[in-house]
């Protein structure tokens, strides 16, 4: 089959002939039908967070299962699935805790299903490789949707959408009738907006240094913008809910200079919801006193805390009701040997999602 390779960090992917061995126990294999490029892949082939090379990247995909290992029940040949990163061993603390997007269980694990043509392994990274015709990977990582929703919508699901809507939902648990700051109205600030929304959310300001991504934000139901080319654009938004500042500040990139400035979005009670992942060697300071006295705090979110099973046909009855916008997320379509015109769209800043389309 065909993959999108990462042989250098920073170069073009190369479009190679992979084999792919068949799925084992636990494992179900997965024809992919659409892909879409997200931020995180992209760090990781340009180096900004370590792993082995030559790697196949790609996480956020649907497509229908070819066949299923020993003590697959649950899934069969031609069901519709979305692939996601979230491997999860259902035995660990965290998974008997309801989070199974924090499995202590190990990622991006070496001994792949994927080896080059030449037999050398291939790391399947993201523990998924999607930018590829077919992946194999552990059944805990797939869920079904209907037939009604499209692939590439459906694709979206797999990361963005829970990432943003989930850390509003599942990891701030905003409250109806608060005060949300999204700060980057890329693809995941999109979906935080449209959680913040759904949750009940009574102000959702959109934070943006792109005036036509503030015009999206609008589109996805932020409720005012500010321009964070402002010098202090957190004044503006404490100006907008009163001057009290926000009950939630959602960073959704991966920005050390947005993160310092984070804290002074909040009211007191405030949190920073932490969703957007700067490089590893990223630090950020603040002052632990100031935290204290003012009642705030910080929440890191991974992939919006999901749980597939309850989560993703949530979301699929929202989109259904019109409640939560998959398509219009939908930047751009492209063959799996035009992926670097995708990443280099994505890499403008200018993209909702490009969708690689199988």
């Amino acid at each position: 089959m065909k993959a999108a390779v990462c042989r250098e960090f920073g170069q073009p992917l190369s479009i190679e002939e992979v084999s792919l061995r068949p799925p084992r126990r636990g494992e179900v294999e997965v024809r992919i039908e659409a892909c879409a490029i997200c931020h995180s892949d992209i760090s990781y082939i340009d180096g900004a967070w370590d792993i082995d090379l030559p790697a196949v990247f790609g996480h956020e995909a649907a497509g229908r299962v070819v066949s299923v290992g020993e003590g697959i029940a649950s899934y069969k040949p031609g069901d519709s699935v979305l692939v996601t990163l979230i491997r999860a061993c259902g035995e660990c603390w965290s998974c008997c805790d309801g989070h199974p997007a924090n499995c202590d269980s190990a990622s991006d694990l070496p001994d792949g299903p994927l080896t080059a043509r030449d037999g050398a392994s291939l790391r399947q990274g993201l523990n998924t490789a999607a930018f590829a015709e077919r992946t194999v990977v552990d059944a805990s990582q797939i869920a079904k949707f209907p037939e009604s929703v499209p692939m590439e919508a459906a694709a979206l699901i797999s990361c963005g959408v829970i990432t943003g809507v989930g850390a509003a939902i599942n990891t701030a648990k905003i409250r109806p009738g608060t005060a949300v700051a999204v700060i980057g109205a890329g693809g995941v600030g999109l979906n935080a907006i449209q959680g913040a929304l759904i949750a009940g959310a009574a102000k959702i300001i959109a934070v943006d240094m792109r005036e036509e991504k503030l015009e999206a934000a609008r589109e996805f139901g932020a409720t005012h913008c500010v321009l964070a080319s402002e010098s202090k654009p957190y004044r503006r938004v404490k100006e907008l809910n009163g001057g009290r500042g926000v009950d939630y500040a959602m960073v959704t990139v991966g920005s050390k200079d947005v993160y310092d400035m984070a804290p002074r979005y909040l009211a007191f009670g405030g949190k920073v919801i932490i969703v957007g992942m700067p490089p590893s060697s990223a630090i950020s300071t603040y002052s632990p006193v100031a935290f204290a006295a003012t009642g705030q705090g910080m929440l890191g979110s991974s992939m919006g805390d999901t749980v597939l099973g309850r989560d993703v046909p949530y979301l699929v009855e929202l989109y259904a009701q019109g409640r939560l916008k998959l398509d219009e997320l939908i930047t751009g379509r492209y063959p799996l040997d035009r992926i670097n015109d995708a990443i280099a769209a994505t890499k403008t800043g200018l993209s909702r999602r490009n969708v690689i389309v199988f």
